[in-house]
């Protein structure tokens, strides 16, 4: 399942850190951050609570990015 959350990155190198971040969360697939659009797509793995895994990629962006924002 794939789904778009709207986000705020203040650069691009920002969006690549959280794109890194996200990708590396237990759960999650894939993840595709766009610093233009302020959008992350997220595919999530098969069976996965969506809101849970999303916890732990805001978890993990904020660890690389402190005032980045995921609109869940």
């Amino acid at each position: 399942m794939k789904k778009a959350y709207k986000i705020e990155v203040d650069c691009a190198n920002c969006a690549n850190l959280m794109e890194d971040a996200a990708k590396k969360t237990d759960g999650v697939k894939t993840a595709v951050v766009n610093f233009m659009t302020q959008k992350m797509i997220v595919e999530f793995e098969d069976g996965q609570d969506t809101a849970a895994v999303m916890q732990k990629v805001y978890k993990n962006c904020k660890r690389v990015e402190d005032d980045c924002v995921i609109y869940m």
